[in-house]
């Protein structure tokens, strides 16, 4: 059937639709209600059915590889990681009016990770990182390689790089570009060369639910894939600072070179989104200057931490 979407991919996916999708591939589920979520991401929409699962709809063909790739492997990583992530239920095909595949999950409960919904930040970290790590020790044999389907994290920066600098450009006179063009130099070189683990692709906060303030899900695996996994730390400028920050990075415990090219992957996505909304959208725009900035204080105090180590094991003089 030719697609009745708008260009967006958005406005056309409604609870109506996904009532007449469920009626006729799933008609066991028919009577249960259709409600939107109360936070949405923009990959796919997501309705609730019923009180137990709930519907997943790509917005767009880029996003659609995701569902055969969540289908097929969430299960296999389930067992091995310490909370819960979306139990795969069932997997819908093309049809009234709707041209991608999509997918029925199991409710999870829960809230998504905002400060206030969380009483210990510092042990929230290291509860995120005690994810983290374990799912780079997820089997890797048969994974999906970065690339496209990942939107590229887990893959080279390089493959952002002249995005970031057309961004670096835009920026100019807005953020202090010298320093950041060095950052971004730095997470070029830094290559990884390390073997091959999973990778989430985005660690944050409206991927992560939490309970009674602890962090009890990980949801959203449409980025993921097996690969370099510098690119799941970014959540430590997005949404750590001070105590929480260095206690994911204890936690974490990942090599310099890979917090290198860490801090390109929040440089990157932070100047993507402030060159677009600069002069349009304050508050964010605000939000993405200060993980610039926090970024850019990192590289330095790396730097400088650098320096002093290479300081002290110089010999003494001799003058």
């Amino acid at each position: 059937m030719v697609s009745t979407l708008p260009p967006d991919g958005r406005a056309g996916i409604d609870a109506a639709l996904v009532r007449r999708l469920v009626a006729v591939q799933f008609p066991q589920w028919s009577g249960l209600s259709v409600t939107p979520v109360e936070v949405d991401g923009w990959d796919n929409r997501t309705y609730r059915l019923g009180d137990d699962k709930t519907v997943r709809l790509p917005t767009a063909a880029g996003y659609v590889p995701a569902v055969d790739k969540e289908n097929d492997w969430l299960p296999r990583l389930a067992p091995s990681l310490p909370v819960a992530v979306p139990p795969v239920l069932a997997k819908g095909e093309p049809g009234e009016g709707y041209p991608y595949p999509w997918s029925v999950r199991g409710w999870l409960t829960g809230e998504t990770a905002a400060r206030g919904h969380i009483d210990d930040l510092d042990q929230f970290a290291v509860s995120v990182a005690e994810f983290l790590l374990a799912l780079q020790r997820c089997d890797t044999a048969g994974g999906p390689e970065a690339g496209e389907h990942s939107w590229y994290r887990g893959a080279s920066l390089a493959h952002y790089d002249a995005e970031t600098r057309r961004c670096l450009t835009a920026l100019e006179g807005r953020v202090d570009t010298e320093r950041a063009a060095a950052v971004w130099e730095a997470a070029l070189a830094a290559e990884w060369d390390g073997p091959p683990v999973w990778f989430h692709g985005d660690i944050a906060s409206g991927n992560l639910l939490v309970q009674d303030g602890e962090l009890t899900a990980v949801i959203d695996f449409g980025t993921s894939g097996v690969g370099d996994p510098a690119c799941d730390l970014v959540i430590a400028w997005g949404m750590f600072d001070g105590e929480s920050r260095e206690a994911f990075r204890r936690a974490v415990a990942q090599p310099a070179a890979t917090w290198a090219r860490a801090r390109g992957w929040a440089l990157w996505k932070a100047l993507l989104v402030l060159s677009e909304c600069v002069d349009t959208d304050e508050e964010k725009a605000g939000v993405n200057r200060r993980v610039i900035e926090a970024v850019l204080a990192d590289h330095d105090d790396f730097a400088t931490a650098r320096v002093r180590a290479r300081t002290s094991l110089s010999p003494p003089s001799t003058a």
